[in-house]
């Protein structure tokens, strides 16, 4: 079994920073891509950022130059560090994993639950 867990959402001020990560974890034959998505109210997911295990980077426009993204692939971990935090940033964020679970022929998308930012004066 194959699981991903986001960690490090808050509530932050304007112009304030945070920092999510996101494990993968279980029976892994290996991890490709990953990435991180969120949902604002009433609105649909959204890619953030993407990076390969090559440490291949893309940003959504909104965040470029604010956010960074990084992992781990000694730790299938892969970071968010958010930078200059603004109103329209509030979501939920999504970690994202394109996975090789062991004993399995392809690689699959994973979802963690979410975490929520909320940025607010």
């Amino acid at each position: 079994q194959v699981q991903v867990v986001e960690s490090g959402g808050g509530f932050v001020q304007p112009g304030g920073s945070l920092r999510l990560s996101c494990a993968a974890s279980g029976s892994i034959a290996s991890v490709n891509a990953m990435g991180w998505y969120r949902q604002a109210p009433g609105e649909q997911r959204d890619l953030v950022a993407t990076i390969t295990t090559g440490g291949i980077t893309n940003y959504a426009g909104s965040v470029e130059g604010r956010f960074t993204i990084s992992r781990d692939n000694a730790k299938n971990t892969v970071y968010l560090q958010m930078d200059s935090l603004k109103p329209g940033d509030t979501a939920v964020y999504y970690c994202n994993a394109q996975i090789l679970a062991s004993g399995t022929l392809y690689y699959r998308y994973y979802w963690g639950q979410g975490t929520q930012v909320t940025v607010s004066s």
